[in-house]
């Protein structure tokens, strides 16, 4: 009769061990991160949309990008080689009104053209984001999306142009 009080025994002691609370991060209680602190929420607005097919206010919509600005030309010159996007991915070293600085181009997409940006540019060049290739022309373009200069390939390796305020830009590797 002992023995099987002892397997009884044996038996509840293995089930509340298999119970035991264990921790698989090794933190302490001490160690535990602090709780966020809660975040402010906007109100909530509301209010009657127009029915479906109804014309929209357009002073609700911000402006379109402009294609082109005064002081750049949607032309290409009759020298300018042809160029493809693929010839452009890298980094280019750019200079632009006696100064030198570094564009990076890729072709990762960004709106209507491919993702781009400097490093140590000054002007217009600091608001480059994407860039895009048009009949002969590298297009370099604003965040929003606005063109700020155009370049055209003049040789190997080497592109020459306008930014949209008349300033000189040139780009080479």
């Amino acid at each position: 009769m002992k023995f099987s009080y002892v397997a009884t025994g044996v038996v509840i002691m293995v089930v509340l061990a298999g119970c035991q609370r264990t921790s698989y991060s090794g933190l302490s209680p001490s160690d535990s991160l602090p709780p966020l602190q809660a975040q402010p929420v906007p109100s909530v607005q509301s209010g009657q949309l127009p029915p479906p097919g109804a014309p929209a206010d357009p002073s609700q919509f911000p402006a379109a990008p402009a294609s082109a600005t005064p002081g750049a030309t949607d032309v290409a010159p009759a020298t300018a080689l042809d160029v493809t996007k693929e010839q452009m991915v890298g980094n280019w070293r750019v200079t632009n009104a006696g100064a030198s600085c570094d564009m990076f181009l890729t072709l990762t997409n960004l709106g209507s053209g491919s993702r781009g940006g400097t490093r140590g540019c000054a002007g217009v060049l600091t608001s480059m984001g994407s860039w895009e290739v048009a009949s002969k022309q590298v297009v370099l373009k604003d965040r929003g999306g606005n063109v700020i200069g155009r370049l055209y390939k003049t040789a190997d390796a080497r592109f020459d142009g306008t930014t949209n305020d008349g300033q000189p830009v040139s780009l080479s590797r």
